[in-house]
Order: structure tokens, then C-alpha cells, then sequence
């Protein structure tokens, strides 16, 4: 490398820039100089956070104890989001982190299951088969690798946590580590005449703040990749068409559930994230089918308990940017584009998007082909998790609002109509290298909102009759038993946690 990059300037705090902090200053240590801009005046977003299964490898490559993480974000632990409504009203089914029953001589367990569903006559459900279904609706949780001697996979989790005392535990981690936080506001951005990169950033104090790389964590207003950089943004509302949401926590009620929920409403839909101290709540939905005064009412009048603090209202619009990475400049959270929290990806977005870069790391001159390359899959990704998103909605038999009628019979990305339209003739799922939802992910959703294949792979016809009966009824019989032990949920943390 002729030319090192010497000064990282991380412009925005919150769970992104803490994050990129975090990552940068662990994996490439003195080698540069890393200083994050954020003032205390701007608040962040997130009155509560859920994640997927993926940030446990974030917080094991830091080094962070487990424990000492769910108790400083108040954190608990999520076995999967429970669905309510959305296929049709009254009903509900829990997309989980882990595989449904036990894969079986190189085949997925879905297709034994529809074998004796389409050919037995079976009204055994899915998530009769599922082990974190079990665990989930009985409250309970502990880590398991493993189930007995068996192939059959533990329970995959994630958490979640309040997202500021997330911010401010990977704060104290990053500043022991060397990374310099410097309190301001960012008034205006210094560009080169010539090349057009970034050259420095000034405070309102009048300080400036030079560097080689710049981060942009600056949320929705991407303050250097679309104001300074002038980066366009490519808009999805047609495939998503929620563009506001309003936020608010309160008391926690009834038992500690271990998974998120995410209910449908007339014109949107419901999310409930429980932590110990309190359950974080917001209402996603689309400006054009309801009113803001009638969306927070609607929030308000389905919280568990008596509301803490005044509710937050948000804006937005679902799309990325045209480029992740321009000039010297990388976009991270909420600045690279957005999608809704309905499947928990954001910070999932953020630590993916801190590894590419970390694998793609630039000298100063910040390479065409480098740059490229980071964002053809940054691209791809983002793709296929709006793909995963809009599924939910274009899967539905709702006709009971106008907003329903419209996700019902919106045309989809032909990427996604393929995969549904494979999945319907065959039971079959292609999954993507740069996918981050498992197969049996796909395959929950789908299902969980009626979307039936019409057959099965032949390779389940190799078990008779009798002896599929008996695989399915030991699955079942291997699920309870492992169940049965576990503690609550409340009890692990208690246990485990805030002692």
C-alpha cells in the first residue's frame, strides 16, 4: 500500500458510528487514527432495539462478555419475531432463528413435513416441529448448542437492548481502545478542488476535523454522502409504502417473552421489543392510508402498560443510496438508506457493511475498482433484504383496508416473484450467497402467511409411510423433552444476568 490511510474522521455517533469505532479500532489498532465527531445536542432514533442471530459474532469479535452486555443495555435475549395478522386477520406464526424439525438424509425437514401434509393428511403445523417455537411459547430460554447427540441445531438467538446504552457500552470499549470522541456539530464540509474527496470537516465551535476516510453515521440526513458528496437515493416506496412511524416506550406488562412482535394494523403495523425495564413500542405505517394523529392513537391504545415519555414521530423514505462508498467517504446506518425494522436488519447493516469495509480497506487514493466492488454487494445485499421484507406484505390474503388491497396486488421485484412462484410449484427455496435470512427463514414466512407449495422433493418418498410417522413423532418427542428443563426467560437473566 503506497499511500496508507492514516485519519479515520467518523461523522455521528449512535449504534452506527459506535459500532464502526468499535470494529476499526479493533481489527486495525494504532495503524491509524480514529476520531468521531457527535454532538449531545442530536438525539438519535431508536427507542429500542431487536437484532438477528448475526450480532452475536459482532460482540464475540470485540471481545464482549455476554453478560456484562445484556446487563448495560438492560438487554434480554429473542428467539425470533411473532407475526400477528398478517397473512390474514386472527391469525399469527413465528418466524424463528432456527430450522424447523431435523433435515433428513441431505433433505430440508419442510419437505417431510409437507409429504404428510399433502399425502397423510397430517394437521400438524410447522412449528409443531420447531424447537424455538416450543421454547418461545413457554417463556423459556437458555443457550444450547445442541440437542442431546442428535443433528438437531440449539437454540440460535439474538437480543435485544436499548440502543443508547448500546452506543454508549461500545463508547467506553472504543475510547480504552484509542478512538478519539470529539463533541460538536458539523457545519460545513471542506472538498478538494481537484479530486473532490473530503478533506475536512468543520465544527460549529470552528474547530476542523481532517482525515483520510470519512464515516458517514450521520443518519437520515447523510450529511457528507448526500449533502457534501450530493449522492442520489434510489427510492423503493413502491415496493414499501410505509414512510412514517411513531415510537414511544412503556411499562413492561405480563411475562418476559423472548421474541419481538410485530402486529399488522390498518395501515402498517405494530412493533413490541420487551427489555427488563420497560418494552419498547412504534407503529411503521404509510401517510398516503392513515393520518399521524390517528397512527399514534392507534399505538397508544395497544401498549401493555402506561406509556413512559412522549411519543416520537419519524419520517422516512424505504430506498438506498446510488453509492455506498463515494470519493473517500463511506456511508453506514441510516445515511446508506433504510429499511424498515420489520425483521429486525438495521444494526445487522451496520456490522456487515463495517466488515466489507474492513475488507476492502483503502489506501488514500480510495481505488475505482475497490469502491466498486463494496458497493456492487453492499447493493446486492440490501436487495435481497427489501425482497425478504416485501414478501410479507405482497403475501397476504388481507382485503380489509385499502392499504392491504394495494400490498396485496402491488407488482414485486422479479427476483421476488420468481422465488415465490418456485416455491409454490416445488417447495423449493434458492438461497443466495450474500442472503442473511436462512432458507428456513424463507420458507417460515411463506408458509406463516399461506403461501402452500403444491408439491414436494421426491427424496422424501425414500421413508415409508409408518416410518415417516415415527421420524415426525420422535421429532416431536425430542422437542419436548429438550424444552422441558429450561428456565424461563426472566429466570435465565436473573440468573445469569443482573446478578
Amino acid at each position: 500500500m503506497n499511500d496508507p490511510i492514516q485519519k479515520v474522521v467518523i461523522v455521528g455517533g449512535g449504534t452506527s458510528g459506535w459500532i464502526a469505532a468499535a470494529s476499526l479500532s479493533k481489527y486495525l489498532g494504532d495503524t491509524v487514527k480514529i476520531t468521531l465527531v457527535e454532538s449531545d445536542a442530536i438525539g438519535t432514533v431508536g427507542v429500542g432495539e431487536a437484532t438477528i442471530p448475526q450480532i452475536r459474532k459482532l460482540n464475540g469479535s470485540l471481545g464482549l462478555d455476554e453478560a456484562e452486555f445484556v446487563r448495560a443495555t438492560r438487554g434480554s435475549f429473542k428467539l425470533g419475531i411473532e407475526f400477528n395478522d398478517w397473512g390474514n386477520l386472527g391469525e399469527s406464526y413465528l418466524h424463528t432463528f432456527g430450522d424447523p424439525g431435523l433435515d433428513l438424509a441431505g433433505l430440508k425437514f419442510h419437505h417431510y413435513w409437507l409429504r404428510a401434509k399433502l399425502l397423510g393428511g397430517s394437521n400438524a403445523s410447522l412449528w409443531d416441529y420447531s424447537l424455538h417455537h416450543r421454547a418461545a411459547y413457554a417463556h423459556k430460554f437458555a443457550p444450547i448448542q445442541r440437542v442431546g447427540n442428535t443433528q438437531m441445531g440449539g437454540l440460535s438467538y439474538a437480543y435485544h437492548f436499548d440502543a443508547g446504552l448500546y452506543a454508549r457500552h461500545l463508547r467506553t470499549f472504543s475510547e480504552r481502545l484509542g478512538v478519539n470522541r470529539q463533541e460538536g456539530r458539523v457545519v460545513d464540509v471542506s472538498l478538494d478542488a481537484e479530486s473532490g474527496f473530503i478533506n475536512s470537516v468543520k465544527l460549529e465551535s470552528g474547530d476542523y476535523i481532517e482525515g483520510d476516510l470519512f464515516i458517514d453515521c450521520s443518519g437520515f440526513r447523510g450529511l457528507l454522502i448526500g449533502g457534501a458528496l450530493e449522492v442520489g437515493y434510489e427510492d423503493w416506496s413502491e415496493y414499501l409504502p410505509c414512510n412514517r412511524a411513531v415510537a414511544a416506550a412503556c411499562e413492561s406488562a405480563g411475562p418476559l417473552l423472548p421474541y419481538t412482535q410485530s402486529t399488522a394494523r390498518e395501515a402498517g403495523w405494530q412493533w413490541r421489543i420487551p427489555l427488563q425495564h420497560r418494552t419498547g413500542n412504534g407503529h411503521v405505517y404509510c401517510d398516503g392510508f392513515t393520518t399521524q394523529a390517528d397512527a399514534t392513537d392507534r399505538l397508544v391504545e395497544n401498549l401493555d402498560g402506561d406509556i413512559i415519555g412522549t411519543p416520537k414521530q419519524l419520517s422516512f423514505t424505504t430506498g438506498r443510496r446510488r453509492e455506498f462508498w463515494s470519493k473517500n467517504c463511506v456511508s453506514l446506518g441510516l445515511s446508506s438508506g433504510f429499511l424498515e425494522p420489520l425483521e429486525s436488519t438495521s444494526i445487522h447493516f451496520v456490522q456487515s457493511h463495517v466488515s466489507r469495509l474492513l475488507e476492502y480497506f483503502p489506501d488514500r487514493n480510495c481505488g475505482v475498482a475497490n469502491r466498486a466492488e463494496y458497493n456492487r454487494i453492499v447493493g446486492k445485499e440490501f436487495a435481497l433484504v427489501r425482497d425478504f421484507l416485501v414478501l410479507h406484505y405482497k403475501q397476504t390474503q388481507r382485503d380489509d383496508t385499502e392499504f392491504w388491497r394495494y400490498c396485496r396486488n402491488m407488482v414485486v421485484p422479479d427476483s421476488l416473484a420468481h422465488k415465490m412462484e418456485l416455491f409454490q410449484e416445488t417447495g423449493h427455496i434458492y438461497r443466495e450467497i450474500d442472503d442473511i435470512f436462512r432458507e428456513s427463514s424463507w420458507v417460515q414466512v411463506m408458509v406463516g402467511q399461506g403461501l402452500m407449495p403444491r408439491s414436494y422433493h421426491r427424496m422424501a418418498d425414500r421413508l415409508s409411510s409408518d416410518k415417516l410417522e415415527h421420524f415426525l413423532t420422535d421429532v416431536d418427542a425430542l422437542i419436548s423433552k429438550t424444552v422441558q428443563p429450561l428456565p424461563t426467560h426472566a429466570e435465565f437473566i436473573a440468573k445469569n444476568v443482573t446478578v
